[in-house]
């Protein structure tokens, strides 16, 4: 079923109706961030209104407004300042202080909601017409800018919302493939594929508010990826509307007909068309599930563990390992949510053994029960060989319940003067200690140098064979006289010190516009030009999300 609009919050995380539960703890748990900021108070610095924001002035004419309306419906060709503000930006931190202050100058003219491929074809071939830029948008979440609002020089700007493009079209369940329309949010689909007794198993935190579109534009990876996979992983085939005309990918499991062009429509970011349809592998839904929680005294001790893990090549579907700094921040938190005196107890007695700074990690298992009883033994062997001490299935479970609420945490944070974003990237093991220093140091330095330090937290959250990704939480105080530029200088550094240091820029969120000054270093001249070509080819008129991935056509 499809989501209403405008019950989500425009300017914020989800629902409008819905904030983080406290328990009544407020004071409790905003004295732990208070403190753990530095801050002697944190201020009040709520969002101004809806009517408040000055947004440009539409730049499309009443007649091609008409176009559009016919060849949607004149009900989904919306101009109103919500669905303007809405789809203005994204969800990142830079986004929601733009958005919070009433500055979003660059808001789409008109938002267009197509119901079929065929509708998105023809309003992409309309708007290469008429020179008008095309941004394509699931459920918005990106945190990259990957769906900002940038006309860059075209004559227009139109958002094009999926979501009323939702049907599960087929379910093949002798090859376990579904075929989705791209614009299903990730409960939906869920619940579709379960009434079948099938999971997709893409599980990021933005799943509630996220597309399998989306998903795969940003070659996304949910929380159980180490099981089933990332999203460009899961899909098998896809069907694409671009400004030239439809592009189809065959739903092949195998093919050494050239390289894989899904690995091209993967990652696009709706730069080179619009996600219209996707088949993609299903699997069974899983007979069991347990999560168990382990301490290691050391960043360095629990790394290797979850590389031993890893490399053993267990099915296991979740392996989150905090660092120290992560790890008593969460607990401090957690404890003033749900004081426990046998938490309490217990975190003294650690520190008599030796576990005063711990790293905590989570195993999730996913399966057959007997497989899951198998994996669970070979992992508790190796992560005691590592040095873990096995402390039992609640903190797991705990943030297994909890997983998809803690984004609605940021709002409130932002009403009281703090900042908080993530950042995220991958690398070899060798290299892990390397990098993770240096973009903890980076992050910490451009705070301090700002005159507001903050805590920077980090997590390993999804490995390989080969190595890890790293994703980085920074928490401060904020610069209420210059929030971009404080931002921006903890984003430069951080960037630069994953360039510097063997990181990849994006593990799993994405390019966008935040990323692109970095994508060529990454790719090289050679890699961008190849890029660049198979736009141009699409997209001769660079309507397509300008701006994101790639540098646009025109200034």
């Amino acid at each position: 079923m499809t989501r209403r609009r405008d019950a989500l919050r425009w300017n914020g995380w989800g629902l409008a109706d819905k904030t983080f539960d406290l328990h009544g703890r407020d004071e409790e748990v905003w004295t732990v961030v208070r403190e753990a900021l530095g801050m002697s108070a944190l201020p009040s610095t709520p969002a101004v209104p809806l009517d408040a924001v000055a947004l440009a002035e539409p730049q499309l004419d009443g007649a091609f407004l008409e176009r559009l309306r016919a060849l949607t419906a004149p009900e989904r060709v919306l101009t109103s300042a919500f669905e303007r503000a809405l789809h203005a930006v994204g969800k990142s931190y830079y986004d929601l202080v733009r958005a919070r202050a009433g500055e979003l100058p660059d808001a789409p003219d008109a938002v267009v909601y197509p119901e079929g491929h065929a509708e998105v074809v023809a309003v992409l071939a309309a708007c290469a017409e008429a020179d008008v830029a095309v941004v394509p948008f699931g459920g918005g979440s990106s945190v990259v800018g990957g769906v900002e609002a940038r006309r860059a020089g075209h004559a227009g700007l139109v958002t094009l919302d999926t979501t009323r493009m939702d049907r599960l079209l087929e379910l093949d369940e002798t090859s376990h493939t579904a075929t989705f329309e791209a614009g299903i949010y990730g409960p939906a689909l869920e619940a579709k594929l379960a009434e079948r007794g099938y999971t997709l198993g893409h599980f990021p935190q933005s799943f509630e508010f996220s597309t399998l579109g989306g998903w795969i534009a940003a070659r996304g990876a949910g929380q159980q990826s180490n099981r089933y996979g990332a999203a460009a992983k899961l899909l098998l085939g896809a069907r694409v509307a671009t400004p030239r005309g439809e592009w189809r990918t065959q739903p092949f499991p195998g093919s050494a007909a050239g390289p894989d062009l899904n690995h091209l429509i993967a990652g696009s970011e709706g730069c080179l068309g619009v996600i219209t349809e996707a088949t993609v592998k299903i699997h069974p839904l899983a007979e069991a599930r347990d999560f168990v929680s382990f301490l290691f005294r050391s960043w360095e001790s629990g790394t290797d563990a979850v590389r031993r893990i890893t490399q053993a090549e267990l099915p296991i579907a979740t392996l989150r390992l905090s660092d120290a700094e992560e790890t008593r921040f969460y607990g401090a938190f957690n404890a003033a949510l749900r004081p426990s005196k046998v938490q309490e107890v217990a975190l003294d007695a650690l520190g008599a053994v030796g576990f005063d700074a711990p790293c905590v990690l989570m195993v999730g298992f996913e399966g057959s029960a007997a497989s899951v009883r198998a994996t669970w033994r070979s992992a508790f062997a190796l992560a005691a060989r590592a040095g873990g001490l096995y402390v039992g299935r609640g903190p797991g479970n705990r943030w297994y319940e909890h997983r998809f609420e803690m984004p609605y945490l940021r709002d409130p944070m932002l009403d009281r003067g703090v900042g908080i974003d993530t950042l995220e990237t991958s690398t070899s093991w060798s290299n892990v200690d390397r990098l993770y220093r240096a973009v903890t140091g980076a992050i910490r330095g451009a705070l301090e140098a700002g005159g507001h330090p903050g805590v920077v937290l980090a997590h390993i959250s999804h490995t390989y064979l080969s190595g890890t990704s790293l994703y980085f939480t920074f928490v401060f105080p904020r610069d209420l006289d210059d929030p971009v530029g404080q931002w921006r200088a903890a984003k430069d550094a951080a960037s630069r010190a994953i360039s510097e240091h063997g990181g990849t820029i994006s593990h799993h969120h994405g390019v966008g516009t935040d990323h692109a000054p970095w994508i060529g270093p990454e790719l090289g001249a050679l890699g961008v030009d190849v890029l660049t070509a198979a736009k141009e080819r699409l997209d001769p008129s660079g309507i397509m999300n300008p701006g994101k991935l790639l540098p646009p056509t025109r200034a």
